[in-house]
């Protein structure tokens, strides 16, 4: 999505040389000019510089001198499509873009245009107790609760935004309203939102039954509301598609030591010993790609679990494949590994 603004910014009193240095370290041919409150003062771009310099100013000269005073901003809510029409009528390459008052997020144009976009629909599953977690979990739904600065609906929700989908579809059932009256219909977001609310839970497949008949014909994501990941999103729906798949399944590798000696034997004799070995295992990591087909097997208010719905089409030779994770992936389903969420979540760069 936007591109992290601070990436590119600089105080008004820092130098044109710093200015200069952070176009070149980014490539943008941008900076912003921003002050303590982080409102937008100005903007430079490489050819202010070079002008500056052919009118005999020094790199060691404040870039208030030679900033853009009145550069052409946005609203952090403006579409994509309007952006990219507002830069190339006026000619420029970015549009910082203003939420407050104050910088939210810079758009390039190069950025926008080569952002994929997935008409696909997302599924996250949110309906569950948490009964694992509590006390955390007695006033406020499993999704919801902080992992740093934001709820870990948001990060999936924000991990999927940055890759190109756009259309939710969240699943409810204990506090509903706290999910709604915090993410609405998506727009904070930029991103669309829909609700399907489950009166009983119905499992983890159950929530296709509930999905509107509209929907794109394309296969969608679905993803536990529990999981905190850096998935490649992309590359998860490129395989499915490529192997024409009816679901795929992401799989992470589960070690686990036998803590005692293993006797392999036949009869009474001893034929083998292995002292503590150890098993490994591909485990289910929550997260689904299924076609349309699959969704259409499942009717409104049915219970279903995703592992039963997967084997039915297993057993009539449907093709349910395996897409291993190799990267970060965490399920946070009790308070250890809610605490492990907390302490990984900067190193991660999932903070912001």
């Amino acid at each position: 999505m936007k591109k992290h603004w601070k990436d590119v910014a600089l105080a008004p009193k820092q130098s044109i040389r710093d200015a200069l240095e952070i176009i070149n370290l980014h490539a943008l041919q941008v900076a912003l000019v921003v002050d303590e409150n982080e409102q937008l003062k100005g903007v430079v771009t490489d050819g202010d510089i070079r002008r500056a310099l052919l009118n005999n100013l020094t790199l060691d000269q404040p870039v208030d001198l030679v900033m853009n005073h009145n550069p052409i901003t946005a609203q952090f809510d403006t579409p994509k499509q309007k952006l990219i029409r507002l830069m190339e009528q006026k000619s420029i390459l970015a549009i910082p873009l203003i939420k407050d008052g104050r910088v939210a997020g810079l758009q390039t144009l190069k950025q926008a245009l080569n952002q994929p976009f997935y008409d696909n629909p997302v599924l996250i599953m949110a309906g569950g107790f948490g009964t694992r977690l509590r006390p955390l979990t007695d006033n406020c739904p499993k999704p919801m609760l902080k992992v740093g600065n934001k709820p870990l609906l948001e990060m999936t929700i924000l991990n999927f935004a940055k890759a190109g989908f756009v259309n939710f579809y969240i699943s409810t059932h204990f506090m509903p309203d706290q999910i709604k009256d915090y993410f609405g219909d998506g727009n904070r977001l930029n991103v669309n939102i829909t609700y399907l609310h489950e009166d009983s839970p119905l499992g983890t497949g159950g929530a296709l039954g509930l999905l509107p008949n509209d929907i794109p014909d394309l296969p969608l994501i679905m993803m536990n509301g529990d999981v905190l990941t850096k998935v490649d999103v992309q590359r998860l729906l490129e395989f499915h598609n490529e192997n024409q798949a009816h679901a795929t399944m992401c799989v992470r590798e589960y070690e686990y030591q036998i803590p005692y000696g293993v006797i392999n034997g036949n009869g009474n004799t001893v034929v083998s010993m292995e002292e503590k070995p150890t098993q490994r295992f591909f485990v289910n990591a929550g997260i689904y790609v299924v076609s349309p087909e699959i969704i259409k097997q499942v009717s409104e208010n049915q219970v279903i679990d995703m592992p039963t719905l997967l084997d039915n089409k297993i057993q009539v030779g449907g093709k349910v494949l395996m897409f291993p994770l190799h990267e970060y992936w965490l399920d946070i389903g009790r308070l250890d590994d809610f605490n492990r969420a907390q302490a990984d979540i900067c190193a991660l760069g999932m903070s912001e």
